[in-house]
């Protein structure tokens, strides 16, 4: 626990250090992490870097993440990225004589807009041109509180198991103590930004961070369940892998995009 804690704090301090500065700072650093996730989804499933349908995918990531307003250049939409990149998928299929399979088509399908649009929403929130880094401590801070009540709440009150085929140490009590936390954590927000996000707005998102960011730590632990793997990789100690560390945030922030709950 002491090696996780410190090493979270230097991670911590290091993220929001490069949060704050924006710009290719920040966008540099999470197109390095979506390929560092990638190539720990990749392994996950049994596959190496180098082959055609893998590097499909590490292609399909850079679309996604790559900073193309920085870069003074339209983003391609999402659809063009996904169609064309089943497209090419699929073609691997035949052009390699089903050595790729279906299967393994669109597992590096499914990876690459997990991993890739997932990093990519969290540049599109700092590049806001209205209070960027606002609604992006707001999210992340949402987040680490959700989960810090989860963890704390549930060793000190846990008694009822959440989902134990899954992931057998979360609680309920666990849960709602990383629902309230959040929730506590957006308020905070909201009075000390009034003009910026009014409190029911905040509450709202509290809520919805808390809930679907422990939802992206379920599916996290139900792939790595099928996987029979402990943790995704070994980027931090005691922390795991760089989809260890996000797979929350990767869920959370392209479903706050999707439901316009903060503004774009």
């Amino acid at each position: 626990m002491k090696q996780r804690i410190i090493w979270g704090l230097l991670a911590g301090a290091a993220f929001v250090a490069l949060l704050l500065a924006g710009g290719w700072f920040y966008a540099a650093t999470l197109v390095g992490l979506a390929l560092l996730g990638f190539n720990e989804y990749t392994r996950m499933n049994g596959h190496t870097w180098n082959e055609p349908a893998s590097l499909l995918g590490y292609a399909g990531v850079l679309l996604f993440v790559l900073p193309w307003k920085l870069m003074g250049v339209d983003a391609p939409s999402a659809i063009t990225v996904l169609w064309s990149l089943a497209f090419l998928l699929l073609a691997v299929t035949v052009f390699t004589k089903n050595k790729i399979t279906i299967d393994g088509a669109s597992l590096m399908l499914l990876g690459a807009l997990y991993v890739g649009y997932g990093f990519s929403s969290m540049n599109a929130v700092r590049e806001l041109d209205h209070h960027g880094i606002f609604w992006s401590f707001l999210i992340i801070t949402c987040n680490v509180a959700s989960d810090a009540g989860a963890y704390f709440v549930g060793r000190a009150m846990g008694k009822h198991k959440l989902w134990p085929s899954i992931s057998p140490n979360k609680t309920i009590e666990g849960a709602l103590g990383g629902v309230v936390l959040a929730i506590v954590a957006a308020w905070v927000f909201a009075l000390c930004a009034p003009s910026i996000i009014e409190i029911p707005n905040a509450l709202l998102i509290g809520l919805f961070v808390a809930v679907a960011g422990q939802l992206g730590d379920l599916i996290q632990s139900a792939y790595k369940r099928v996987r029979n793997i402990k943790d995704s990789g070994s980027i931090l100690p005691g922390h795991g892998g760089v989809l260890d560390r996000f797979d929350s945030w990767i869920i959370v922030f392209p479903l706050l995009i999707l439901t316009e709950l903060i503004p774009t």
